[in-house]
C-alpha cells in the first residue's frame, strides 16, 4: 500500500470491491451449502490479496499493512457494511493478532500469529459461560489446573465465535483458586482439534445459525507452554483485547448503518403511493432526517473515541459510551429502513431482516449496554467527588491532544 495514496484512496477501492464482487457473493455466502460459502470465500480472499486490501489494519512488523489507525477507522466502516467483509479482507483476527503480538512467547507467535495474518488459520476467543452472568466475569467458573507440566482443563463455554472454522481456541479459565478475584484468571491457547474440545452446537441468535458456538471442556491437556501471557494475567489481556475489539464493533456498525440507509433511501424514490414518491412524504423524510442525525453524531463520538486512543489514551469513557450509542443507533436506522420497505422489509429478500437481528445481538456482546452505563457514569461522577476536576468536555479534549 503507498503510503501517499492516502486513506481515501483505499477507502474507495475496499467500497469498489465490496459492492462489486461481496454483494453479488452475499447469496452463496450464507447459503446452506457450507462447502460452496467456504470455497467462495477463498475466492474472494485470494481477489482482495491480489488487489492490495489485505490485512490493511495489522502492524507491518506482524506480516500486514500497518494503516494508521485513524485511516482504519475509516476503511472499517466500508468493511462493516457486509458481515462477511471481515474474513474477506483479513481483518476478522485483527483483535487477535494485536494480543499474541502483545502476549505470545516466540513460539506461539510462529505457530499461530505469522498464519493468522497470513490468513491461513482463523482465531476463536471463549469467555462467555452458560451457566452464569458472564457480564460478570469474576463468577466464570471453566478451570485449568497444571499437573506435570500439563493443563488439564474442563468447563463450558458458548458464543465462541468460529469455533468451527478456528485452529485454535483462547480460553480463559481459572487458574488461581486462591488469589483475589481479577488474578485469578489465565490465557490458554487450545487447538481446537485437541482431545476433550467438544463443540456441543452453532447456537441460534433470533432464528439465525450464527457462528457462535457452545463448547465443553473435557479434560483438555496441552502442555504449559501454551499459557499466554502470565498466570493470573487473564482480566489484563481480555481488557486489552476487549477495548479495541468495541471500537471495531462501533465502526462496523457505522458501516451497517451506512448500508441500511442507502436502501432506504433509493427504496423511496422507487416506490410512490397515494399520487407521489415515497421521498415526497413527510413522515418518510423524518425517518431520512433522524438516520442521518444518528449515523453522523455516532461517527464523531467515534471518531473522537479513536483519536483518544491513537494519542495513548486508554479512553474508557469514550470507548463504553460509543458502544451503547452505537449499537442503539444501529437499530434504530434498519428499524426505519424496513418501516420504509414495509413488508418487503420483513422477509430476507434484502439485507435488512439478518441486519435487524445482528442490530439487536450488538445491545449484549462484548458487555450489555448497563454495564457500560453504569462504568461510564460512575467514572464520569468520580471525577466531580470531593470538589474534584469534574468533566469539562473541551479539557477533555486538550488531555487526549497533549496539550494539559
Amino acid at each position: 500500500m503507498s503510503e501517499s495514496s492516502g486513506w481515501f484512496d483505499v477507502r474507495q477501492r475496499a467500497k469498489a470491491f465490496l459492492e462489486q464482487r461481496i454483494y453479488p457473493a452475499e447469496a452463496v455466502l450464507q447459503g446452506a451449502d457450507k462447502v460452496a460459502s467456504e470455497a467462495k470465500l477463498m475466492e474472494l480472499v485470494v481477489e482482495a490479496k491480489a488487489a492490495g486490501l489485505w490485512a490493511l489494519g495489522h502492524p507491518k512488523e506482524i506480516g500486514g499493512q500497518g494503516m494508521p489507525f485513524l485511516d482504519y477507522v475509516y476503511i472499517n466502516e466500508v468493511i462493516g457494511r457486509s458481515e462477511y467483509a471481515q474474513r474477506v479482507f483479513g481483518t476478522y483476527s485483527l483483535q487477535d493478532s494485536l494480543m499474541l503480538k502483545q502476549y505470545a512467547s516466540p513460539q506461539q507467535q510462529e505457530q499461530y500469529l505469522r498464519p493468522l495474518v497470513a490468513g491461513e488459520i482463523c482465531p476463536s476467543f471463549a469467555m462467555t459461560e452458560p451457566a452464569l452472568a458472564s457480564s460478570d466475569p469474576t463468577q466464570l467458573q471453566t478451570s485449568a489446573v497444571l499437573e506435570d507440566g500439563v493443563w488439564r482443563i474442563n468447563g463450558h463455554k458458548w458464543f465462541t465465535t468460529g469455533a468451527d472454522i478456528a485452529a485454535y481456541t483462547t480460553i480463559m479459565c481459572r487458574t488461581e483458586p486462591e488469589a483475589p478475584d481479577h488474578k485469578a484468571f489465565s490465557m490458554i491457547l487450545v487447538p481446537t482439534d485437541a482431545a476433550g474440545y467438544e463443540i456441543v452446537r452453532d447456537t441460534p441468535l433470533l432464528g439465525l445459525n450464527s457462528g457462535h458456538f457452545e463448547v465443553k471442556y473435557k479434560d483438555i491437556r496441552v502442555p504449559e507452554h501454551h499459557l499466554l501471557g502470565g498466570r493470573g494475567e487473564g482480566f489484563v489481556i481480555a481488557q486489552r483485547r476487549l477495548g479495541p475489539g468495541r471500537i471495531f464493533h462501533c465502526m462496523r456498525w457505522l458501516g451497517q448503518a451506512q448500508r441500511a440507509f442507502d436502501l432506504m433511501c433509493e427504496r423511496l424514490h422507487s416506490r410512490s403511493a397515494f399520487g407521489s414518491s415515497l421521498a415526497d412524504k413527510q413522515l418518510m423524510q423524518q425517518h431520512v432526517f433522524d438516520s442521518l442525525a444518528e449515523i453522523q453524531a455516532c461517527r464523531q463520538l467515534t471518531l473522537h473515541a479513536a483519536r483518544c486512543i491513537d494519542s495513548g489514551d486508554a479512553a474508557r469513557v469514550e470507548i463504553g459510551a460509543i458502544k451503547v450509542v452505537g449499537a442503539r443507533m444501529l437499530h434504530n436506522v434498519v428499524d426505519r429502513a424496513i418501516q420504509v420497505y414495509g413488508a418487503a422489509g420483513l422477509t430476507d429478500d434484502t439485507p435488512l431482516s439478518r441486519m435487524y437481528r445482528h442490530a439487536r445481538e450488538a445491545r449484549i456482546y462484548d458487555g450489555p449496554d448497563e454495564v457500560h452505563i453504569q462504568s461510564v457514569a460512575r467514572q464520569v461522577l468520580k471525577r466531580y467527588r470531593d470538589n474534584g476536576q469534574g468533566w469539562d468536555f473541551g479539557e477533555r479534549d486538550a488531555e487526549w491532544a497533549g496539550a494539559l
